[in-house]
Formats: structure tokens, sequence, C-alpha cells
């Protein structure tokens, strides 16, 4: 997901695809330490659009707070 597709989302759908992603992120975590999971390059690319997620809502976060 790119970020220029984040910021055209509601902030609602960003949080929802956040949480979304934080609880998938558990689950691969588990998935690794049983050793049930092969694909791990997907824990790196999740990870990244957690971030990316975060920080378009900071910058909402920060935006309402300046104007």
């Amino acid at each position: 997901m790119k970020a220029e597709e984040i910021r055209n989302m509601t902030t609602d759908q960003i949080l929802a695809k956040f949480n979304d992603a934080k609880e998938e992120l558990m689950k691969l975590r588990f998935q690794q330490a049983t050793g049930e999971l092969t694909d791990t390059s997907r824990l790196r690319f999740l990870r990244r659009d957690i971030a990316r997620l975060a920080t378009v809502l900071t910058e909402r976060h920060t935006q309402e707070g300046e104007g």
C-alpha cells in the first residue's frame, strides 16, 4: 500500500486498516515462532505498511492541532 493511497482514505478507514494490520502481524509472529510461517518477507512488508499508516495518522493529528 502506498502512502498516497493511504492519504486518500478517511481517518476511520486508516484506523481500521491499522488495527487489522497489527492483528495480522501478531498472528504472523506466532506462526513464525511455531515454525509454521513460510513467507517471512510478509512480516517486513506488513511492518512497513503499519509504519505508513501510523505516519499518515500522525500527520493528520498534527494538522488538526494546527488548524
